[in-house]
């Protein structure tokens, strides 16, 4: 800890990083630089986050707009491998956090840190995700993981903590879902769907219309591909973020690409969740259907055994490894043939 001068943190403004930076601060008595990444989330969530973290007691906040990089060279990439986890999950937040924990890594040696923390429990994917990030890409820098290190076991320990020291929070005891959003979906885990038998209830979906209520008559749209790449949505011309935020918006209105399941943690537990993946779903979708026609027989098979690998590699946080450029070269090339227009 005497050796930690300087520790960049991942910051979402939430209970857990609101409770760590005063923690950092007063058990490794050093500097506190708070980082925060837009990939998409909304901008309630990144409301005040500045005063929000000043106020908790960091020297500095960065907010970095990382959405266009992290549709372009994490999401899209992925969409070519046809990557889907236990033949379900679209992989939103796995997806999101190697272009979070590198922007991170770059924010450290901006500002010459010596340390990085993040917010992650020790019972989840994530903290393997970011850690993984960090050793290979800053495999000098210290890693603090406070939910590892600290006695606090509960939100109502960590409002206590918070209201010992006079910093204030909008958090509560009484929060039901845990959320994970980003530009590609949004998660939900906790409340009633700790319990396997219990149909999700409507106040667990905020991105999607529910299927009952959408409407009756179907709205089509035409996405054109160019070798692989997604260029234009009903003849407009996108970049790849505007392009994920008009099919969210058309497929969300018709309650497409929700999901209930229960997956394999990576690190042995099982955990159920909720997932809204709207554009994403009809993405993943048109581009298989337009790579039908194009790959023979042999070549969809290859690719379609990336795809179950690179699901694993993602998912497990093993983005910055040999295995994963080699799978994402080779989906690269069978889309190159993945050329055309689909409806």
């Amino acid at each position: 800890m005497q050796n930690v001068k300087k520790i960049v943190l991942a910051y979402s403004g939430g209970l857990d990083t609101s409770a760590i930076i005063p923690w950092l601060k007063e058990n490794y008595g050093c500097e506190v630089v708070a980082f925060a990444a837009d990939v998409g989330q909304g901008d309630e969530e990144l409301e005040g986050l500045h005063e929000k973290a000043i106020a908790s007691g960091a020297s500095e906040c960065h907010i970095v707009d990382l959405k266009e990089e992290f549709v372009s060279e994490y999401i899209f990439p992925t969409i070519t491998t046809g990557a889907v986890y236990e033949g379900e999950y679209l992989l939103g937040t796995s997806m999101a956090r190697p272009v979070i924990a590198k922007a991170q890594v770059e924010i450290a040696r901006k500002v010459g840190a010596d340390a990085l923390c993040h917010g992650c429990t020790g019972k989840g994917n994530d903290q393997v995700r970011f850690e993984s990030t960090f050793a290979a890409l800053a495999p000098d820098l210290t890693v603090i993981a406070p939910w590892r290190e600290w006695d606090m076991v509960s939100r109502e320990d960590l409002l206590a903590y918070l209201a010992e020291r006079n910093i204030a929070t909008t958090a509560s005891a009484t929060k039901i879902y845990s959320r994970d959003a980003n530009a590609w979906h949004i998660s939900h885990e906790g409340g009633e769907l700790e319990d396997p038998w219990q149909e999700p209830t409507k106040q667990v979906w905020t991105m999607t219309v529910d299927p009952e209520d959408a409407p009756d008559a179907p709205e089509r749209v035409t996405l054109s591909f160019n070798e692989g790449k997604l260029t234009h949505v009903d003849g407009e011309a996108l970049s790849p973020y505007q392009a994920l935020v008009k099919l969210n918006t058309v497929a969300a209105a018709h309650g497409v690409g929700r999901i209930d399941i229960v997956e394999n943690r990576l690190v042995g537990m099982k955990s159920r969740g909720c997932y809204e993946t709207p554009g994403g779903t009809v993405l993943l979708k048109a581009y298989k259907a337009l790579e039908t026609m194009v790959l023979d027989k042999a070549a969809l098979k290859y690719r379609e055994q990336i795809g179950l690998e690179f699901s694993h590699v993602m998912y497990d946080g093993r983005w910055f490894t040999a295995l994963n450029d080699a799978l994402l070269a080779g989906a690269a090339s069978f889309a190159k043939k993945v050329t055309g227009d689909i409806v």
